[in-house]
């Protein structure tokens, strides 16, 4: 694990006593209905469990599991005041150096909201860490289901550092389930296994498990808006397709970067329709069917953005700024994968400082717009 992100001082010996009082942060109106099928066909997954993709199938759980939460009995760990002040004050600081956009986003939050998404980011970015970091290579099965056992301990009242403990504070505080959790780090024990997916199904629950599920740990803690009319189950499927759309535009980003190490996160039916396979990756050439493969993926992701903008208005508006933001800066990337000709084998898209803070003032125009109240599923 990064060693930056690793922090060895003790919590005050926790005891537990308090029961957790009600929250209504998250609705407890679940729609279990499927959406109707439209002729979106060429972005809509299909692998599924008679007949619901298994991506929904995890968000009605978890949309399930979150509403139920409200009214459970939970334990509350006792830490010292400023030890805890201090732990969220170093999950602020991650945030603000490697999220800056985001990180901006959430100053508008109330301070107990933002410390929370503080310290979701901050444990994802270290589970992350786990596949992508600097001792990656050495990342074995039993050293994930030892960062699982450690989740537990969170959301037991056991944290095992400073970090871990701004995290137990979070789930006492607000009606987050661990699903969505235990699956980020089932997408890492993936990531471990497969570098390959025959088609856009396998990919779509891939970037649910290690995307997806930003989103449905956020939901509760940023609120949905007491105006909105819309279901509990339309959020969360927002919050879920800004993760995919996020997931599926860093692959677009990182695809040459990717191909180093071996790894193709591309549907490999799609790339055969367009006359390409793995070699064409390797080779980094960029020929006019690369060309046309990548504007279907790009198409793709923007799908998934503006499924996510319908959902996004619906939030608490205190908490739309980062979201907004989020989703702003990502469709930049995809614009400039399109300024650089589609060349994402030779290229990174980037997008400058300046481009950044421009896109704040309009991702905050939309964060404060009402939501529409007639839009539902």
């Amino acid at each position: 694990m990064n060693s930056a992100l690793s922090l060895a001082p003790k919590p005050c010996k926790a005891k537990f006593f308090t029961r957790r009082p009600t929250i209504t942060t998250a609705r407890a109106e679940v729609a279990l209905a499927p959406k109707q099928a439209t002729n979106k066909s060429l972005f809509v997954h299909e692998l599924s469990v008679k007949g619901i993709p298994h991506a929904d199938l995890h968000v009605r759980e978890v949309v399930q599991r979150q509403s139920q939460a409200t009214a459970d009995a939970c334990i509350k760990p006792k830490f010292c005041p400023a030890f805890l002040e201090d732990a969220y004050e170093r999950c602020r600081n991650i945030c603000a150096e490697y999220a800056k956009t985001f990180f901006l986003g959430t100053q508008l939050m109330t301070e107990e909201r933002r410390r929370a998404i503080w310290a979701i980011y901050v444990w994802c970015r270290r589970t992350d860490e786990l596949v992508d970091g600097p001792n990656a290579d050495h990342l074995s099965s039993p050293e994930l289901d030892k960062w699982e056992e450690r989740l537990e301990d969170i959301f037991n009242g056991c944290p095992y550092d400073m970090l871990d403990a701004a995290l137990t504070d979070t789930v006492y505080k607000f009606p987050i389930d661990i699903k969505p959790f235990r699956d980020m780090i089932e997408g890492m024990r993936m990531d471990k296994r497969k570098n390959r997916y025959q088609n856009f199904q396998e990919l779509y629950l891939y970037c649910y498990y290690v995307a997806g599920t930003v989103g449905l740990m956020s939901v509760p803690v940023m609120g949905i808006a007491p105006e909105s009319s819309v279901s509990a189950q339309t959020i969360y499927n927002a919050a879920l397709y800004l993760g995919i759309g996020n997931q599926l535009t860093n692959i677009l980003r990182d695809v040459g970067e990717d191909a180093m190490r071996g790894r193709v996160y591309l549907p490999q039916d799609e790339l055969a329709q367009f006359g390409l396979c793995d070699e064409d990756v390797f080779s980094r050439k960029v020929s006019d069917g690369w060309r046309e493969f990548v504007k279907v993926q790009i198409a793709r992701a923007r799908f998934y953005f503006q499924q996510a903008e319908e959902g996004a208005s619906q939030l608490d508006r205190a908490s739309r700024w980062p979201v907004w933001s989020s989703l702003l800066l990502y469709r930049k990337i995809l614009d400039a994968i399109e300024e650089n000709d589609y060349d994402n084998l030779t290229k990174r898209a980037y997008v400058g400082r300046t481009r950044k803070l421009l896109m704040l003032p309009l991702a905050y125009s939309r964060a404060m717009s009402t939501p529409n109240l007639a839009f539902q599923y």
